[in-house]
């Protein structure tokens, strides 16, 4: 740094206008001033940052002229290297949010690299995020947000890899799957099973009996939990009602900045129709940023992304090849970056409702305090596929109309989908962000708000996804989804009175009936219906002394009236989106059953023996593309 600029707090205030500069240097077209001019009107953002998102002048062009009408010289950040230690001063997320950055020291003088006009209350900030002596002198350079931002992933590298991992570990870490069992649930599920051991020596009568009746209560009792839960849903209009008479409502100008985050990884196939889709949100552009989160080792995508043209509001952020290879780690460095007050989740397939955005604004704002997440619904753009399809549409247009708003109308806590969560940014930070071990990211997360006394509420707009096709893809999802509700259970169990005097007994009950008893279900059907077959095809008695009337009652119950139900309560999913062509499919609910215990036997075995593997689900494989009415196209 040697240009000679003398030491100032702040600058004299410059008059030339930035657009009529740009326009004089060629490089702004007057038609496209005007242009932006309008918009400006409309939405109330600087001017600079619409020509950026429109595309209209390059972020290197703008803030050079930047630079001119604020009376300061530019520099480019990443042709200089900033002096470490004095860097290490301040803290990386303030250099973000603020917009500068420490270059050097000399002496008294010290050398601030900014984005923004250091007005006197950004020199106060900058004082306070340094710990600067009174008698400083504060020298300004001009540089662009981008260099900022590059400049801290570069200094700050290791930070903020380590905050993304181990972020909540550290903060909290009884709230970590990074530990999969405490030394007192080992001890437990130990004397547990050795006691059961026992029992079934000396006493194997009494104890298949009592394990048979347990079994068999505990599947009653999840059949009528859901069945209530549903029938609430179907019930009462529980999602958030906006209207598009409120939506229309909303001024431009009073939107907030909204940051979506894009993990992907091996997604080389697909990037291009996910930027063409976030491409047609309904949200102004100059304050909409987009961060694709690329793996470091996943060279095709970047390149396949690169390719794709994205327009100027999107950018990639790159995650460090470090274990976990995790969708929650990816996102936790993109929130770190992001600069958003709401942020939303959108995986590599996904076809959101244009106007979610909006929608999800207007629930924010309309909700109580503590509204800290709205979920949209999920559905399928290739539903009649196959087999696998129209079952996997039947389970989620269920499972996102009538059970989860159900669970919000009664008040239990809502395990939230993998993708499609709004968030307001700084409660997400408040929260730890997410957990990188646990594979089952949003589910804990939901469990996790409502926790900290945050309301999960479910919204009336719909993200349309690619069903998976194929069944040993299927199998790697459901097992890993299966496995993370496990983790989620012996996280949320640590301290079983702690989360009573959190969330109440009620909420309590719910919880241990939906992601405690759903693997728990699945991994004791198979015994079930091994003893059901056996009984059919030998006609033996043997089983009579373990089924003494009461249970025998129970247990017809359970595979008659529970199997009526599950296929019932997947008939009633169709109604909402009207596919009725898929009611007859509900039928063949036992055959996806079985599918279920087989991913949870491997959800099982992978908790013992790889318990924070991620099996990668692959996308785009569908040979059904998505119109914009969300049909199969």
């Amino acid at each position: 740094m040697n240009e000679p600029t003398p030491p100032r707090e702040h600058p004299s205030p410059v008059r030339p206008r930035l657009g009529e500069m740009l326009v004089q240097a060629g490089l702004l077209a007057p038609q496209d001033l005007e242009r932006a001019l309008k918009l400006q009107r409309r939405t109330g953002s600087p001017l600079g940052q619409i020509l950026i998102a429109l595309g209209l002048v390059r972020r290197y062009d703008l803030y050079r002229f930047l630079a001119r009408q604020w009376g300061l010289p530019f520099v480019d950040l990443l042709r200089i290297r900033p002096d470490r230690t004095l860097a290490r001063r301040g803290n990386p997320e303030t250099y973000l949010r603020l917009g500068f950055f420490p270059v050097e020291r000399q002496g008294d003088v010290y050398t601030i690299a900014v984005a923004r006009q250091p007005d006197p209350s950004l020199v106060e900030d900058i004082r306070q995020a340094l710990a600067l002596p009174p008698y400083a002198h504060l020298r300004f350079y001009v540089t662009t947000d981008w260099d900022i931002e590059q400049v801290v992933r570069e200094i700050f590298h290791r930070d903020v890899l380590n905050a993304a991992v181990f972020g909540l570990y550290y903060r909290h870490p009884h709230e970590s799957a990074y530990t999969v069992l405490t030394r007192g649930q080992f001890l437990l599920l130990s004397l547990a099973l050795l006691f059961l051991l026992t029992a079934g020596i000396w006493f194997p009568y009494p104890t298949l009996l009592a394990l048979n009746a347990l079994v068999n209560l505990a599947f009653l009792v999840g059949i009528v939990f859901k069945f209530v839960v549903s029938l609430a849903g179907a019930k009462y209009e529980t999602m958030e009602p906006i209207t598009r008479e409120e939506v229309a409502s909303l001024r431009e100008e009073d939107l907030p900045r909204y940051t979506i985050l894009v993990p992907v990884y091996r997604e080389a196939n697909v990037i291009r129709p996910l930027l063409e889709s976030l491409a047609r949100l309904d949200y102004p552009k100059d304050k909409l940023e987009i961060l694709v989160l690329l793996e470091e080792d996943d060279k095709e995508t970047y390149e396949a992304a690169k390719a794709a043209r994205p327009p100027y509001n999107v950018r990639f952020v790159i995650i460090p090849d470090a274990p976990p290879k995790t969708k929650p780690k990816a996102c936790n460095v993109g929130l770190f970056f992001a600069r958003g007050e709401y942020l939303v989740i959108y995986d590599a397939e996904d076809r959101p409702e244009p106007d979610q955005l909006k929608k999800a604004v207007v629930a924010f704002r309309k909700g109580p305090a503590n509204l800290a997440v709205v979920q949209a619904a999920l559905n399928y753009y290739n539903s009649r596929e196959n087999f696998l399809t129209r079952m996997f549409t039947l389970e989620y247009s269920f499972w996102f109309d009538y059970m989860l708003p159900g669970l919000d109308r009664l008040g239990f806590p809502i395990p939230l989908g993998g993708t499609s969560n709004h968030f307001r940014t700084q409660v997400l930070r408040e929260l730890g962000g997410w957990d990188p071990f646990n594979v089952t990211e949003d589910a804990d997360l939901g469990i996790r708000a409502a926790a900290h006394g945050y309301r999960v509420a479910v919204l009336n707009s719909t993200t349309y996804e690619e069903a998976n096709s194929r069944v040993g893809n299927w199998i790697r999802q459901r097992s890993r989804w299966i496995k993370g509700y496990m983790q989620t259970t012996l996280v949320h169990l640590r301290a079983p009175m702690q989360l009573v005097r959190r969330i109440g007994w009620k909420a309590t009950l719910g919880f241990l009936l939906l992601i405690a008893g759903t693997p728990l279900t699945f991994l004791a059907a198979p015994p079930l219906w091994a003893m059901y077959v056996l009984w059919l095809l030998t006609e033996t008695r043997i089983f009579d002394p373990f089924f003494p009337p009461l249970l025998l009652y129970i247990s017809l119950v359970n595979l008659l009236l529970g199997n009526g139900i599950a296929i019932y309560l997947n008939m009633l999913a169709v109604f909402k989106r009207r596919y009725y062509d898929l009611i007859p499919w509900a039928l063949l609910n036992p055959v996806y059953w079985v599918l279920h215990s087989i991913a949870a036997y491997k959800a099982l075995w992978q908790l013992l023996t790889k318990p924070h593997y991620w099996e990668k689900t692959v996308h785009g494989i569908s040979r059904y593309g998505f119109s914009e009415n969300g049909n199969t196209g």
